[in-house]
């Protein structure tokens, strides 16, 4: 087992530590959706491979779908899985897509969209279908190698063709925000040279409740806000927040591509019911693409805090600590913290580093034994003991370099089995520090060049 101690000066007496377990048979699998029931997680969609070739015929092969749901048990150690191949030919193609958007309520797991390759169309889509997935009784097949069929319902609606979005559900509500709806084989040369595609942002909030019976599902109280500005985004992170005042809501974090060029947005927006609102004076300058992300709120201070841990970022620090600036937007080993005050300021701050570059399209999975809200928040004040388990990050890709987009040959990078059990421990234990101190992204960024285009800031 790895012990990785990480910077404690956010958390009080206590630090951040990764461990890493190896569950036997662990998938290395990316850009997933979870659930989990009992403490074990469930797991499926997703890719096997790692970081999308530039060529078109090689890119989002269906050879490298995840055509398993497993079944995880991060105690034992014991993984169980199930192919998908005796679902319906619809539910099969979603389930085995990419960058599905998923929430969990009480122990049915929906999944919305998804991008992959479709045999009934012969071509590569985002699927326009929400599929509702019992975990208590899939998982239970699974474990005991019985059919899942019974355990999956789905149905087809236009509203959710998103994929690389974000899904939430908040005070009844589920909230499906940003993301993409495309047609047709990835080319960065763009649609019109080549095979071509349809690339349509989605630029919106989409706040619906899901009708479920146990047996028929649908969509009513559909709203939709659209800001082609702000909300022009996809592959991002989206934290569940309680904001100074109490109210809880969404935070929309970076995430790609800004309209000028192909490079991450920095701004964060704040989502409150039907209020839509840019965060003023604050850019995201590390990991800024979709990766392992956890949200603890500490009541006495009224302080709000979002981990992310490693995935890819425009703006890193070197070993020499200056804040670099590569447009290319590299992997990196980034762990970062962005705090909220209870006068609403906004601060990021690298606290640590992945074993590797690892991250990017990961999970985090929260442990549901430590105090939690109904949305995942982790609640500092309630914990107890020197040891405190948080969660664990899981799968996603691992890359041998930061820059591999425009070398890659399929393998430069892969889907990743390996899993990390997140703690938080009392520094009086002794655990060793190995990560610098806390250093501020924003103090650094005053002396960021004007047109974004140094590669390094100091």
């Amino acid at each position: 087992m790895a012990f990785l101690a990480m910077n404690a000066q956010p958390f009080g007496n206590y630090g951040l530590v990764l461990e890493e377990i190896t569950p036997i048979g662990m998938p290395g699998v990316q850009s997933f959706a979870w659930g989990q029931h009992n403490g074990q997680w469930f797991i499926i969609g997703g890719r096997t491979d790692g970081l999308h070739r530039r060529q078109p015929p090689f890119a989002f092969l269906a050879a490298d779908n995840n055509v398993n749901a497993y079944v995880v048990d991060p105690v034992t150690g014991q993984v169980w899985s199930a192919a998908i191949g005796d679902l319906s030919q619809s539910m099969l193609e979603q389930l085995q897509s990419t960058n599905m958007e998923f929430e969990q309520r009480d122990s049915t797991l929906y999944c919305v969209g998804g991008y992959g390759y479709s045999a009934t169309a012969a071509d590569h889509i985002t699927y326009p279908n929400l599929t509702a997935i019992d975990l208590h009784g899939a998982m239970d097949a699974i474990r005991n190698g019985q059919t899942i069929v019974p355990y999956f319902r789905q149905i087809t609606d236009a509203q959710l063709e998103v994929t690389g979005g974000q899904m939430r559900l908040l005070d009844g509500s589920f909230y499906l925000v940003g993301g993409q709806r495309f047609i047709g084989r990835y080319n960065p040369m763009g649609p019109g040279f080549g095979p071509g595609f349809i690339q349509e942002y989605t630029n919106a909030v989409r706040r619906f409740s899901i009708d479920d019976d146990g047996v028929n599902l649908g969509i009513s109280n559909y709203w939709e806000h659209v800001d082609t500005v702000n909300l022009h985004r996809r592959d991002y992170n989206m934290l569940p927040q309680i904001f100074p005042n109490g109210v809880e809501g969404l935070t929309v974090f970076s995430g790609v591509f800004q309209y000028a060029s192909d490079v991450p947005w920095l701004n964060t927006v704040d989502i409150r019911d039907t209020v839509i609102t840019v965060v003023p004076a604050f850019e995201q300058l590390l990991n800024q693409y979709h990766t392992g992300h956890m949200a603890m709120y500490q009541t006495n201070t009224n302080t709000m805090r979002s981990v992310f841990f490693g995935g890819i970022g425009r703006y890193y620090f070197n070993s020499g600590g200056t804040l670099m600036d590569d447009p290319n937007v590299p992997f990196v080993s980034t762990i970062s913290l962005v705090e909220r005050d209870g006068a609403g300021n906004m601060q990021e701050s690298e606290i640590g580093a992945m074993p590797a570059l690892l991250g990017a399209g990961a999970e985090f999975i929260p442990w549901p034994a430590t105090p939690q809200n109904a949305s995942g928040i982790l609640l500092q004040d309630q914990f107890v003991g020197d040891t405190i388990v948080l969660g664990h990050v899981v799968g996603g890709i691992e890359s041998t370099a930061g820059n591999i987009f425009f070398i890659n040959t399929g393998v430069e990078s892969a889907a990743s089995s390996r899993v990390f059990r997140v703690l938080l421990v009392d520094a009086g234990l002794g655990v060793p520090e190995v990560a610098p101190q806390a250093r501020s992204a924003q103090a650094f960024e005053r002396g960021r060049p004007a047109d974004h285009r140094s590669r390094s800031a100091t």
